[in-house]
């Protein structure tokens, strides 16, 4: 994947498996390749500059920081529908998805309006409400090392202000990953997108 990112340059995201690869790819484009923390600086002055869940790391630390097999928590959810998902490195070892019905907006006017709009926010807040409940059974005693959310962001933020969940919300992942209807096949895609080196590339200044 590759997009561009705030501010100039590109994000691209590389699977851990493959970021050993990379590494050295880059440094033949680029003519050579010196680290300093945790960006790489090519001989042509490209900079690449790597970001885990963890955080910035080393680059000398990083494949094997990006392969390790790390447990985490994963809250997806959308209009209409949830997954809460347990990763043990890159396998999905507990998980519970749900869907439910959600009035659509409707273009009548006056009291039906208002009508179908109650009915919605009640059906959307009995969604947050089975989402944190499963949340709160499945992340709670699961002994992740970090919680990383996608789909809709006010959704999500809604749901874990839910006080059960306040110990795994402080291990909420700054990376908000970018998520279809959840199902179990988005759930199991998102280990994936969550375990990604993210990179951002910049050209020479």
């Amino acid at each position: 994947m590759s997009k561009p990112a705030a501010g100039g340059g590109r994000w691209v995201e590389v699977p851990p498996e493959r970021l050993a690869r990379w590494l050295t790819g880059f440094a033949e484009r680029h003519g050579g390749a010196q680290p300093h923390g945790a960006t790489l600086t090519g001989g042509d002055g490209e900079t690449a500059e790597f970001h885990l869940l963890d955080g910035e790391v080393a680059v000398d630390t990083l494949p094997a920081a990006a392969e390790a097999d790390r447990r985490i928590g994963l809250l997806l959810v959308r209009r209409g529908g949830f997954a809460v998902g347990v990763a043990a490195g890159t396998k999905l070892v507990a998980s519970k998805v749900d869907t439910k019905y959600v009035q659509s907006r409707t273009a009548a006017g006056g009291w039906s309006q208002q009508r179908f709009a109650r009915r919605r926010d009640n059906q959307t807040r009995q969604i947050w409400d089975a989402a944190a409940d499963v949340a709160a059974r499945l992340l709670l005693p699961a002994g992740i090392e970090t919680l990383v959310c996608g789909g809709d962001r006010r959704a999500v933020d809604e749901i874990l202000t839910d006080a059960r969940l306040a110990p795994v919300a402080r291990l909420r992942a700054q990376r908000f990953l970018d998520v279809a209807d959840p199902r179990l096949a988005v759930l199991e895609a998102a280990i994936g997108q969550a375990r990604a080196v993210r990179i951002l590339l910049r050209g020479p200044s």
